[in-house]
């Protein structure tokens, strides 16, 4: 994939010095507005053997090209492959390879350049801290009860094993309540792991199950709630979710598996987000080779990253979201002298601050 940044007055001229440069079958992947408005920016990609068929033997246009415009003192210009802007073209690729949303692209890239890049694992780290809020959820007790919700195959049952397991671990008193009493093996499968934890399962099939489960485990430090997979896109079965997260005060957590559609996972956090959930949990990072959904997710749903799961394995648990662990898993080849290298340095960026709800 070749990617190349073109700036110009206005878009249209963009497009043209796009198609005179790389051909027909480029395709844009970020734009943003340059000098208070009066230019634009915008970035294209094209596969590179189209790029060299498109260039074979173009030694000399035949027509006013953006080069030979800069070289007689025109407006126009483009970047050279050398330039400073070889950062922003790798978090391009980056950003394409994981199929982010063009919007959400050109945040990241607009940000990078801001901070000032001494490499690119540094630019993603300090874009990610501006655009996301990162907020583990907490090891101790603090009188919450976490209730899992989203949709089917997300790993909501698994989540709650972790957290109760995390949570004995840490010496609370834990208890589970589940929700999801129709999936074939659901109640057994969390029993399993309840029975070994030594902590109290308790069944709900309604609301009124629901209150009178929370009434049973009162006085426990934390209770952890497990729900059915719903479908986020009924509005019957979110009514119904949303009847039983108004039982009692719950810090609802949406589930969301990573390697699904960026624009299905916003669309699936924006409902999600209008139910009060406010907080994430990514899943599935271990078999996902593509994340550009859970940025989705986070960025139209306006969502926290909380913890993260990358294994199966309840004793592995969960682990703590951060800028610089999301920018490993976006690009894992950085290297250690990559993440550490302090040849440029960042300007700080203010966080990105939301409502906890």
């Amino acid at each position: 994939m070749r990617l190349k940044s073109f700036y110009a007055k206005t878009m249209t001229e963009a497009l043209h010095m796009i198609r005179e440069t790389l051909g027909e079958d480029a395709i844009i992947v970020a734009t943003r507005e340059e000098n208070g408005g009066k230019s634009v920016r915008v970035t294209a990609a094209v596969e590179q053997e189209t790029f060299e068929s498109h260039n074979d033997g173009w030694d000399e246009p035949a027509i006013s090209t953006p080069q030979s415009r800069a070289q007689d003192g025109g407006w126009l210009q483009y970047d050279s492959e050398q330039d400073e802007n070889a950062v922003a073209e790798e978090l391009t690729d980056i950003m394409l390879k994981h199929a982010v949303p063009e919007e959400i692209t050109d945040q990241v890239v607009s940000c990078a350049t801001v901070a000032g890049m001494g490499n690119a694992h540094e630019a993603l780290v300090a874009a990610l801290e501006h655009l996301y809020v990162f907020r583990p959820l907490p090891h101790k007790a603090v009188g919450k009860n976490f209730v899992l919700v989203g949709p089917p195959g997300a790993g909501k049952t698994l989540g709650v094993a972790k957290m109760a397991t995390r949570a004995v671990m840490a010496g609370q008193k834990v208890a589970v309540i589940t929700t999801d009493t129709l999936r074939a093996g659901g109640v057994e499968q969390l029993a399993a792991f309840t029975k070994i934890l030594n902590v109290p399962l308790e069944k709900a099939r309604d609301p009124r199950d629901l209150g009178r489960a929370m009434d049973a485990v009162r006085g426990a430090d934390q209770i952890v709630i497990d729900t059915g997979g719903l479908n986020p896109f009924n509005p019957q079965e979110m009514r119904d979710l949303a009847r039983m997260m108004a039982v009692a005060n719950m810090d609802p957590i949406l589930v969301m598996p990573a390697g699904v559609d960026a624009d299905e996972s916003g669309e699936m956090a924006r409902v999600y987000a209008s139910l009060g959930v406010r907080t994430m949990i990514s899943t599935r990072l271990d078999i996902a080779r593509r994340i550009g959904g859970l940025l989705a997710a986070a960025h139209y749903g306006g969502l926290v990253f909380a913890d993260a799961s990358n294994t199966s394995q309840v004793a592995e648990g969960l682990f703590g979201m951060s800028p610089d662990r999301l920018a490993r898993i976006l690009m894992p080849r950085s290297t250690p002298a990559d993440r550490g290298s302090t040849a440029t340095s960042a300007t700080a960026l203010p966080k990105k601050t939301v409502n906890a709800g």
